[in-house]
């Protein structure tokens, strides 16, 4: 279980600072010094801050601002590579631009040495590595920044896979998110066009992703859970896992042997028959989207195995999507608003799939619709690219402040892989055609008698939940009220400008009535003759006449540079 705390609101005592030094002198290095005075972290680190030699920045100007982010991440290891790669997935939060750079970040960290993992057997079992194991490779055939596997063989001779986490990986993941977290809350705090994407969210939505991804029990369950949908299906080849020789740090599982699909020309040399492939792998994808709603969060060509008999082979189920059926039932109306060219229902089903702050310019929002399906449906659906379409559906989202669910994004990634699979296995390849009847299927099963009895009785079920508890909710808010417990927040929004133009209307009456009264006053006084004198004129009234002017010219020339005479 991952710990992470805000340590922004901690005190001014940090127990990571090394760490914290290290990341800063990392975003020095790369020219992100202006973000840092952005932060105004300054004001938050005292101890050790300056222990930073700002001399040390290194701007590469022969770089773009999205590169020296990539290696800035690739610097920094494991965790910012991870976020970089979640990051490239979204954009509705991040710009095309450093998308398309964040999408080269790899898992580029060397293997631990072998004796690390066999202390990890004998931490988690309590056994020496050769008694619960024939053999195992001190040669890993993966290693990532998580977990890495090694080739091994059981005692009953079956050949298996054996993962192990990284030696130190949870407590540099908890630093390294504590400190994320930190700079997020600063982002919020300071810079004004990042608080729509909430950045604290992120942050969170971004460790409870890495706290299924390091639980290696919680892989174990995606795998059992995602086989059990295809037991019976002798084109898919789901691994076994082998429960007795797997914790929460060791993963064993059966070896899958195959050719990746993305080694085309390996694929063609051992007589696979590569439309097969494609079809297969895009039922398989398609099946769990459709009629389970759960899948393969990374279905990429690397996850993917072609096995004898052309049988699908998936592995690496560190990261599984799951979407409920009101979630698949929207996505269905989305797409099928979409290919039917209609711009109302299409709002409205992207409306019911987001979430928001604040409610859109509807109007507007229709307008870019129209533009978003004028531009990709009128034509062949054979020829549209589906990943391109959901990219732009995305940035048409984001560019409304609407969110998209983070599992509703795993779907659209798994779905654009399906196509980008397809094409290079068979370049004849219709993503909408192979999708059509899973989507057909969908529709249909709302007008199926007993689905339809189903949602009347849920719908009956909330509704007679909503009158039991209503009644019990009153008397509590009553009750609170009674207390003077209960606080209304009331903000009007935009009405700031409304009420800053009326201070200054009201500003500048006043200070013309001091004018007035000014230039009043001292006339009375000059007539008075009021002592002292200068040449039979009083000196107060000449000064009142002076400060009078001087007011005037200011009130005049503010006037004139508002532009608002």
């Amino acid at each position: 279980m991952l710990s992470i705390r805000n340590i922004g609101v901690i005190g001014r005592t940090y127990r990571h600072l090394n760490r914290y030094r290290q990341i800063l002198g990392v975003f020095l290095k790369y020219g992100f010094g202006d973000l840092l005075n952005t932060l105004k972290i300054d004001q938050y680190i005292e101890v050790g801050l300056q222990m930073i030699s700002r001399k040390t920045a290194v701007r590469e100007e022969r770089l773009t601002r999205p590169q020296r982010v990539r290696l800035a991440l690739e610097e920094l290891g494991p965790t910012y590579i991870k976020l970089g790669q979640i990051l490239s997935t979204r954009p509705d939060l991040i710009p095309a631009e450093f998308v398309d750079e964040l999408a080269l970040l790899q898992d580029a960290v060397p293997p631990f040495d072998f004796s690390a993992a066999e202390a990890l057997i004998r931490q988690e079992f309590g056994v020496e590595p050769a008694e619960l194991f024939e053999r195992i490779t001190p040669e890993p055939v993966a290693s990532a920044s998580i977990g890495q596997v090694h080739r091994a063989v059981l005692k009953s001779g079956e050949p298996v896979a054996v993962k192990f986490r990284r030696p130190g990986i949870q407590e540099l993941i908890e630093v390294d998110l504590e400190i994320m977290l930190h700079l997020a809350t600063l982002a919020e705090r300071h810079v004004e066009e990042l608080a729509p994407h909430r950045p604290v969210k992120i942050v969170e939505e971004f460790a409870r992703t890495l706290e299924k991804e390091i639980d290696f029990k919680i892989e174990a369950a995606n795998i059992e859970r995602i086989a059990g949908h295809f037991t019976n299906d002798p084109t898919v080849r789901i691994p076994a896992v082998y429960r007795g020789c797997s914790t929460s740090r060791v993963l064993t599982s059966e070896y899958v042997e195959g050719i990746k699909i993305s080694r085309i020309e390996a694929l063609d040399a051992a007589g696979h028959n590569r439309r097969t492939l494609c079809s297969r792998g895009a039922d398989l994808v398609l099946r769990q989207v459709f009629d389970h709603g759960v899948f393969h969060g990374d279905p990429h060509p690397g996850n993917i195995f072609a096995l004898p008999g052309d049988v699908i082979g998936l592995v690496d189920f560190g990261i599984i999507g799951v979407v409920d059926r009101r979630t698949r039932d929207l996505f269905v109306d989305l797409v099928d608003a979409v290919v039917h060219r209609n711009e109302a229902r299409t709002v409205l089903a992207l409306l019911a799939l987001t979430t928001r702050d604040f409610e859109p310019d509807q109007r507007m929002l229709g307008r870019e619709v129209a533009d978003f399906i004028g531009r990709h449906f009128f034509k062949p659906l054979s020829g549209i690219e589906l990943g391109r379409i959901l990219q732009e559906l995305l940035e048409l989202a984001a560019r409304f402040q609407l969110r998209i669910p983070p599992d509703l994004f795993l779907m659209f990634k798994a779905l654009s892989a399906i196509e980008s699979s397809g094409r290079r296995l068979d370049p004849e390849f219709d993503t909408f055609a192979r999708a059509a009847p899973f989507i057909q299927r969908v529709k249909l099963e709302r007008l199926d008698p007993s689905r339809i009895a189903e949602d009347a009785g849920e719908a009956l079920s909330r509704l007679m939940h909503f009158a039991n508890q209503f009644p019990a909710d009153l008397l509590e808010l009553a009750r609170l009220i009674r207390q003077q417990r209960l606080t209304v927040q009331v903000e009007n929004r935009g009405l700031e400008r409304t009420l800053s133009t009326h201070d200054q209307i009201s500003n500048r009456i006043a200070f013309a009535i001091i004018i007035a009264a000014l230039i009043v006053g001292s006339a009375m006084i000059v007539i008075s003759k009021t002592p002292p004198l200068a040449y039979d004129i009083s000196l107060i009234g000449i000064i009142g006449f002076l400060a009078a002017a001087v007011m005037g010219i200011w009130l005049l020339v503010a006037i004139l540079r508002s532009g608002r005479l």
